[in-house]
């Protein structure tokens, strides 16, 4: 199945609901849906940063989105949240092959003439600098978490003076999906000195994605929260979630969902009845042709009470034999406490070298054989993992942010019992392929990757790191010709969307790609990425 996500990171699907009637908030009346037929329209984050600087965290606000009819009326496309208006954070860094599911919001048919969007002026960015000097308080080899504070921003669709009109006038019709998506280009919208210019020439730019075929409904992305309520007297049998930043969603269930993961103690048999309140599960989303969400699956995650968080590793070291594990937090608990858990920030992670648990978020998708994750030695810097906090154990120095030296010591610590392999996004340039064995060689230039044969202390190298990509029968490629192995070709730049493992080739084969490479991702997803070339 073809994604919306096309280039390197998606940034928030907002969809746009034209029909009859009103709503006061995201989730529909179950008893009495809105009789609306929804068009979609996704934000998307294209391109690189500066060069030398690796983005670890990026996180805007979204206060409005609005689109103006050829009556010259208006219709806001971001709803309210129980009456209550607040901007959206949204964090971009981790979406470069995935799409994350926002809202829902009325809009009658008719055609459209243009399209605005608000940011407020709150952003967060938290870098690592590789670029071999200091950048304003940012110094050489430091992660850095940095808050600047654009002005806030509306920007039109299509611009005064724009060449071009295009995607608009759009037709909006019942039972006629329309699909825009928005760029935000991190090479033009980060500037120099790491402050934030949305408005710099084409820092943003707006198309329209093809509609999904008749009949099929179109991938969201995921949603993570908690349960609120459970009905099995709906037809279909549907769910409430409530997400972190207190958005509330009805969620149908099919025949066809699969659910993931759920204890013993909660079910025998993982189905429907799995579910119950006050459950925080993650769950993959598309949207119907009625206006309504479907869950293709429901992964639980914990029980309530309990602290999870996810994030990308940046460094590992020892001491005490014990792991320590630098991670960026990228998700936590649907409601973190604040300034304990912050999302953007570098956290140590201590792994004891006995009583954790490691497993593999794999889902429906089958490996290849020979991949191991079973001890802290198959930890690897560039892993997203997600970890499950021992009570108690979170320390905090009450400082937050700012720049850190790469051997430095995080504001915030604590203990895991329980560590999971989630996928990896990584994105870079094809530098050789052997389509023969499914498998092609990435070549990234991600500065915080340490490879495994150099010390813990040793800063990340300025060079581009080489990983082995094996993919499967079960391998998605989007926008290749063909969309296969086949439609791969050196020096296309791709995204990868996998499990990343400390190990060499499978089998030990070489073959063009290079034997002796350290790292291997079981890709999932690849996606190509027209366009211009990044800096590596």
């Amino acid at each position: 199945m073809r994604r919306a996500a096309l280039f390197i990171f998606i940034a928030v699907l907002v969809l746009f609901m034209p029909g009859c009637g009103s709503q006061s908030s995201v989730t529909p009346n179950a008893t009495n849906p809105l009789p609306i037929t929804p068009a979609l329209a996704s934000l998307t984050v294209t391109d690189t940063p500066p060069t030398g600087v690796t983005v670890l965290f990026f996180q805007l606000s979204i206060s409005a989105a609005t689109l103006t009819s050829s009556s010259g009326g208006s219709v806001s496309l971001l709803p309210s949240n129980n009456g209550i208006n607040e901007p959206i954070p949204v964090n971009v860094t981790q979406l470069q092959t995935d799409s994350a599911f926002l809202g829902t919001g009325p809009a009658p048919p008719g055609t459209y003439t243009g399209l605005s969007v608000t940011f407020s002026g709150n952003s967060q960015l938290t870098i690592y600098n590789g670029s071999g000097a200091a950048i304003g308080s940012c110094a050489n080899n430091s992660v850095c978490q940095l808050t600047p504070v654009p002005a806030p921003l509306t920007l039109a669709f299509p611009s005064t003076g724009a060449s071009s009109t295009a995607p608009f006038p759009i037709d909006l019709s019942v039972n006629s999906p329309v699909a825009f998506k928005l760029d935000i280009h991190l090479d033009k919208v980060i500037q120099p000195d790491l402050s934030v210019n949305l408005g710099a020439t084409n820092g943003v730019t707006l198309s329209q994605l093809p509609t999904p075929p008749s009949g099929t409904s179109t991938p969201l992305g995921r949603l993570t929260g908690t349960i609120q309520a459970v009905s099995s007297t709906a037809s279909p049998n549907e769910f409430a979630l409530q997400t972190g930043n207190g958005w509330n969603f009805t969620i149908d269930v099919g025949s066809n969902t699969t659910y993931r993961d759920f204890p013993s103690s909660a079910c025998s048999t993982e189905t429907f009845s799995c579910l119950a309140a006050q459950q925080i599960v993650k769950v993959k989303v598309s949207l119907q042709t009625n206006g309504t969400l479907l869950a293709s699956e429901v992964k639980y995650l914990q029980p309530a009470g309990q602290t999870m968080v996810e994030g990308n590793i940046i460094r590992l070291s020892t001491s005490n034999g014990n792991t320590l594990m630098d991670m960026i937090v990228q998700q936590g608990p649907p409601t973190p406490t604040p300034n304990v858990l912050p999302f953007g920030q570098r956290v140590t992670v201590t792994v004891p070298p006995t009583g954790v648990t490691y497993a593999i978020d794999s889902g429906s998708f089958t490996l290849p054989s020979g991949l191991s994750f079973a001890d802290s030695g198959d930890l690897v810097v560039g892993q997203e993992v997600s970890v499950v906090v021992v009570p108690g154990s979170i320390t905090n120095t009450g400082g937050s942010g700012g720049p850190t030296s790469w051997t430095g010591p995080a504001a915030t610590t604590f203990t895991t019992n329980s560590i999971t392999l989630e996928p990896s996004q990584i994105t870079g340039s094809v530098a050789a392929i052997d389509a023969s064995n499914l498998n092609f060689q990435l070549s990234t230039f991600a500065n915080y990757f340490v490879l495994p044969s150099a010390t813990a202390s040793t800063p990340p190298i300025p060079a581009p790191v080489n990983i082995v990509v094996q993919t499967t029968s079960g391998t998605t490629f989007t926008n290749f010709t063909p969309d296969s192995i086949s439609g791969l070709a050196v020096n296309n730049v791709v995204s990868v969307e996998g499990w990343l493992f400390l190990t060499p080739p499978l089998n030990n084969v070489c073959t063009v790609v290079t034997c002796g490479t350290d790292l291997t991702i079981a890709a999932e997803t690849v996606v190509n990425r027209p366009g211009p070339t990044p800096f590596f």
